[in-house]
């Protein structure tokens, strides 16, 4: 196994970065239709988990670690597909972004415009999958994944924002890490092994990502969970999301953007 040192992971990530601003600036198209892939692929892991967390009740029933190892071990189906086929997820694009704009190969308005646009395409395609594919399909009204799915939903609205942000923190630091052990790697198993450790940590860990709560609260929502549109947003996603930037942007891109010697132009 020849995979790469931290300081050319670093560098391969600044080259993906200005990759992802050059294709921002030129072709918002494609931007956002990569976006939404990336909100499918994650909302796609999200049902995965479900199913399998919660399907099995007589072994998770009293032993809840085990629920949580079993949905921690589907979900990052969502993030290889998104390494390995190239979709634009936001979560990721908050670390991957930054060692770019610390060698000034564009600007900062061109992060956040980058992060705004495939944030909305997150939403568009998590939000149409779980319609079309999930709740249409009816892959949750049954029990036990209808009382899950609106458990799910209403816990996620109902812890303190500030315990939502710092999970948020949690959830991209893990996320924004599998990325980078994925640039170590060169072969598939390698990209796909790098994504999942992680990944599988924060889901066990219950961290909030807000990409997946794009999933998450809205199928809940869908199932019956009395949660109000702006309820959803104020309680969850504005200090995931929030969250989220501080663990990828700074923990993961800027401090290793640092660490390895990344240098402005």
């Amino acid at each position: 196994m020849q995979i790469r040192v931290p300081r050319e992971i670093t560098e391969t990530a600044a080259s993906a970065g200005a990759a992802k601003a050059s294709l921002t600036v030129n072709s918002t198209g494609r931007l956002l239709t990569a976006a939404c892939l990336a909100g499918a692929y994650i909302a796609l892991g999200g049902i995965l988990s479900l199913v399998v967390g919660f399907g099995f009740p007589e072994i998770t029933g009293g032993n809840p670690s085990m629920q949580k190892l079993l949905s921690g071990c589907m979900f990052p189906i969502g993030l290889i597909l998104v390494v390995v086929l190239g979709a634009e997820l936001f979560t990721g694009n908050n670390a991957l972004l930054i060692p770019s704009y610390m060698k000034r190969e564009h600007s900062m308005a061109t992060v956040v415009r980058n992060w705004t646009l495939v944030y909305i395409g997150n939403f568009i395609g998590a939000l149409l999958f779980t319609w079309l594919m999930v709740y249409a399909c009816g892959l949750t009204a049954a029990e036990p994944y209808h009382s899950a799915i609106t458990g799910i939903a209403k816990a996620k609205v109902s812890m303190p924002w500030l315990t939502v942000l710092l999970k948020g923190i949690g959830a991209n630091w893990c996320v924004c890490l599998a990325v980078w052990l994925a640039l170590a790697g060169k072969t598939f198993f390698e990209k796909a092994l790098g994504c999942w450790l992680p990944v599988m940590a924060f889901v066990v860990l219950g961290y909030e990502h807000s990409i997946a709560n794009m999933f998450f609260i809205p199928l809940g929502m869908m199932e019956g969970a009395e949660i109000g549109i702006g309820e959803a947003v104020w309680c969850n996603l504005i200090p995931a999301t929030i969250g989220n930037i501080i663990g990828g942007a700074l923990l993961v891109g800027t401090v290793y953007g640092y660490l390895h010697g990344i240098r402005r132009k």
